[in-house]
């Protein structure tokens, strides 16, 4: 049967006299929450198609769908789904909708994360 360790402070600890003071600067629960629907919304390899595509050019739906290989309903429903996080933000030509990401703030998270994930 394995043994499953524990990780817990020893019994003489006593723990850390700044305890209060990282309670007080806790992150508040809405931008938690916020952060948290961020990071969800990069749990989508659509989306991070969509991302990626967007951080090189600005595009139409339609050029997004050809690009994805996907229909035009898929693409848009990805879209507000993003725009509604405020990750990608849209501009009206006449009927064209065009989308880009919405602010460099994103671009580098997302910058940041590929570098990540391609560190080896």
């Amino acid at each position: 049967m394995e043994k499953v360790l524990q990780e817990q402070c020893d019994e003489t600890c006593e723990g850390t006299s700044q305890i209060d003071d990282l309670k007080e600067s806790l992150i508040p629960e809405a931008t938690a929450a916020g952060l948290a629907d961020v990071f969800k919304a990069l749990g989508d390899p659509t989306r991070v198609k969509i991302i990626y595509t967007l951080l090189q050019k600005e595009l139409c739906v339609h050029d997004l769908t050809m690009v994805l290989e996907m229909g035009q309903s898929a693409i848009s429903h990805q879209l507000r789904y993003l725009r509604n996080l405020r990750i990608v933000k849209r501009r009206k030509v006449g009927k064209t909708v065009f989308y880009s990401l919405d602010d460099e703030h994103i671009e580098q998270i997302f910058v940041q994360m590929l570098q990540h994930v391609k560190h080896v």
